[in-house]
């Protein structure tokens, strides 16, 4: 925000010299000021000048002008609460935790991101347009003789942190990526933003077009919940300006897999919440938190500082609070990931070492390092393949909106037959939702005992049929036929060899249903992008686009209907039996007629 200043008493007004920086306290009145003068078709039109009538009524109707924003450093708690006071906001106001105005300055000043305490405050503005509207105080603490007086006074010169905020109306990914594309076809430019767990938002911070009125440099749109699929593109166009310290962050992600796969076997989860008897989660002290783990306090609190900057923990005055997503590394907790973090973070993290020659010789880094494919490798350590197969089950909320399908509603008092269906976990949800339903499953044998005592502990046991085989075993006749994570293990020519067991299996009436992670067809950025890499270096497979599903389809007989998205990133394609040569050539003239 550009703030108007006075020449100093006697100074010659011919004479060039550096305007005073105000005081909090007037950078803060001075806000105030903004806030309740302002509206949000007028700031809009200020803000990108290049609006047409359309595009403001547009903005307008889908974001409003919520507050405006500044980074003070107050000594302590009291001489905050006393310039509120000063500018008519109210003193008592509640304190959270900063993400991303944390982040940023530890990043702008070469700064350890746990020595930055920065809250946010938002006592509210009376307007004069009879909206409600805040001021968003970022403060950090700024004690006498502080090591961070050289930061504050940077922050004070230059207010990075100074902006405006439109908070979005009903977001979802559609409405977000038009506001976003909007500004930037009007000149603003990306200029980061995050997620912050503690208040369940995710910002998209812009810099002003060079032409705005506005009076402030850089803008934010705010939207509730979690929209990380939207802000990374935005993020990527932000930190295509930045090389250097985008690479830097990219080279950490090893550490960020290691953090999550320690923090998983050290069972940090399960001592945190130890102590909450199930009610709300509160702080547990470091020295408290490494006795019951058996771990070396500094250390400790090392690890739980880079957890807290991923959001599994926050960090309090008193010590550390477990969150929502740290809770899913609980081994019993609902959809837990416990054994994803271990599995990502042992064998498979092992042979990532081994990317670049198996991206040399086609050779998996997993083959190189253990001497044989992972199937076998696994098959041959009990323990493995339970962490392997419970790891699996982590990704099960991709299997949700499954028994609604159409496929399966219609499927009536029919048989479904779940291909290489592993310990039944997706069965077991089809079989629970349509009680009609009678279920196979194939599999090895071990795998077999483990699917037998899930599915009768489910209560649906007694309609599922148990198959030990191969591939090659397809069971035949069969109403609905599912292909589950099954074909991205595998290259081309063994997903045609599976692809036409089940073919030669299929009923004429029969479905498939294929559920897998879809490649983009414009290179956008997906999860299956990352698995691509996970397959070819681990497994020997690959993930696929939906046209190349559709050709390995064909190939084996089968015709490709169509494919809606799952969570988690995935897919299911729905096959039925491609109709013979000499039928279509018959109803080509009826068609044309």
């Amino acid at each position: 925000m550009t703030t108007p200043t006075a020449v100093p008493a006697g100074a010659s007004s011919g004479t060039p010299t550096t305007p005073p920086v105000p005081d909090d306290t007037d950078r803060l009145s001075a806000a105030v000021d903004f806030v309740r003068s302002q509206d949000t078709a007028t700031l809009l039109r200020l803000l990108l000048p290049g609006l047409d009538g359309l595009e403001l009524r547009a903005l307008a109707d889908r974001c409003r002008f919520a507050h405006a924003a500044l980074l003070v450093f107050p000594a302590d708690g009291p001489s905050l609460r006393r310039q509120f006071a000063a500018c008519g906001l109210d003193a008592d106001a509640v304190a959270q935790p900063s993400v991303v105005v944390r982040e940023r300055l530890a990043l702008r000043h070469r700064r350890d991101a746990a020595v930055l305490d920065v809250r946010i405050l938002r006592p509210e503005v009376h307007c004069a347009d009879g909206e409600r509207r805040v001021v968003e105080v970022f403060a950090l603490a700024l004690p006498p003789g502080s090591e961070l007086a050289d930061v504050a006074a940077h922050e004070r010169a230059r207010d990075h942190e100074a902006h405006i905020a439109f908070e979005v109306e009903r977001p979802d990914p559609l409405v977000l990526r038009g506001l976003c594309q909007t500004f930037a076809q009007h000149g603003a430019v990306a200029d980061g933003g995050g997620y912050n767990p503690h208040e369940d938002g995710t910002v998209f911070y812009f810099t002003a077009p060079a032409d705005s009125k506005a009076g402030y440099r850089r803008v934010e749109l705010y939207a509730s919940g979690d929209h990380r699929g939207v802000l990374t593109p935005h993020l990527a166009d932000y930190q295509a300006r930045r090389p250097a310290e985008t690479l830097l962050r990219l080279m950490t992600g090893a550490w960020t897999t290691q953090a999550l796969a320690a923090c998983a076997q050290l069972r940090l989860p399960e001592a945190m919440d130890a102590r909450n008897d199930g009610g709300p989660r509160t702080a547990i002290d470091v020295q408290a938190l490494a006795r019951a783990v058996d771990a070396d306090p500094e250390n400790l609190a090392t690890l739980l500082r880079y957890l807290a900057m991923l959001g599994v923990v926050v960090a309090e005055p008193d010590g550390f609070r477990l969150t929502a997503l740290g809770a899913l590394l609980r081994a019993d907790s609902a959809g837990s990931m416990r054994s994803l973090a271990l599995m990502y973070g042992g064998a498979f993290y092992q042979s990532f070492a081994l990317l670049a020659s198996a991206v040399r010789t086609g050779q998996t880094g997993f083959e190189q390092l253990f001497g044989e494919n992972h199937f076998d490798y696994f098959a041959r350590q009990p323990a493995l393949a339970e962490r392997f197969d419970q790891s699996m089950a982590a990704s099960a909320r991709m299997f949700d909106p499954l028994p609604t399908h159409p496929v399966i509603a219609a499927a009536g008092r029919r048989t479904v037959v779940d291909v290489a269906g592993g310990t039944g976990e997706l069965l077991g949800r089809i079989l629970t939702a349509r009680p009609a339903l009678h279920g196979v499953l194939l599999e090895r044998a071990h795998v077999v005992e483990a699917a037998r005592r899930q599915l009768d502990a489910a209560g649906v046991g007694a309609r599922c049929t148990y198959r030990v085989g191969d591939f090659a075993d397809v069971p035949a006749g069969g109403d609905v036929y599912v292909l589950s994570r099954v074909l991205h293990d595998w290259d081309d020519d063994r997903c045609r060899e599976i692809l036409r067991h089940c073919a030669r299996a299929m009923p004429a009436h029969a479905d498939l249903l294929v559920v897998e992670r879809l490649l983009p067809a414009d290179g956008s950025p997906s999860l299956a992008t990352a698995w691509d890499l996970h397959m070819m270096c681990n497994v020997g497979g690959r993930e696929r686009r939906a046209d190349h599903y559709a050709a390995l389809l064909d190939d084996a007989g089968l015709r490709l209907v169509g494919h809606s998205p799952l969570p988690l990133g995935a897919s299911v394609l729905h096959a039925r039996k491609a109709a013979p040569v000499a039928a279509v050539r018959l109803a080509e003239p009826s068609r044309r007629g």
